[in-house]
């Protein structure tokens, strides 16, 4: 039997290209070869910034998003508006935000979002820090720009009754996402008018 691939060394690569999400065995293969056409230097380069991200980047302790630092550079920003709060699922969905350029306010990254399906609870996400965050009095305004799925809705009903006693505003993006559609999924446009013209969220979708 005539091996699928000339060398094992360049199956192994294309195997470990092919775990990242999106990547099939033929944009594997096409990246694994582009990469073995380049000099050491840059193949290196490649490798060390991975490496260098996986060991060195931090999670803000006040939003949960990556940082390089222990606070990150939103939370950080003086110009931001403090008081609202835009809670999201991922941190893909804070640079999907931030492209919109509608939101100037400040973030909270739970993590994920409530899905039994997927051994996914209340528990494994931030939502303790994100309590503590409304209980501080700081906050006049929380968005909540989650997926317009069953999990998404699951999740706003929830931190609606964990946020209920602070009598904080709660309000939901418009929905102008489709319903099922995640987040980083949409277009500029469509979700920076879901964020402008948001709605009060009383419980019910």
């Amino acid at each position: 039997m005539i091996p699928k691939y000339p060398s094992l060394l360049l199956q192994k690569a294309i195997d470990e290209f092919s775990k990242l999400p999106g990547i099939g065995n033929k944009t594997a293969t096409r990246l694994v070869l582009h990469l073995l056409r380049q000099d050491v230097k840059a193949v290196e380069a490649f490798g060390n910034a991975i490496i260098q991200l996986k060991k060195e980047v931090k999670y803000c302790k006040k939003c949960h998003n990556i940082s390089d630092t222990d606070i990150c550079q939103i939370c950080a920003d003086p110009q931001r508006e403090a008081s609202i709060l835009c809670v999201v699922e991922n941190i893909r969905d804070v640079m999907a935000v931030e492209a919109t350029q509608q939101f100037h306010g400040l973030y909270h990254v739970l993590g994920g979002i409530i899905s039994p399906m997927d051994g996914v609870g209340p528990s494994d996400l931030t939502i303790d820090s994100l309590v503590n965050r409304v209980a501080s009095g700081e906050i006049k305004e929380v968005i909540l720009a989650l997926s317009t799925t069953m999990e998404g809705d699951t999740t706003n009903f929830y931190l609606y009754r964990k946020l209920e006693p602070y009598h904080v505003p709660l309000s939901v993006i418009a929905r102008g996402i489709s319903i099922g559609d995640e987040l980083e999924y949409a277009d500029e446009i469509t979700l920076g008018r879901s964020i402008a013209n948001r709605t009060r969220f009383t419980g019910t979708v």
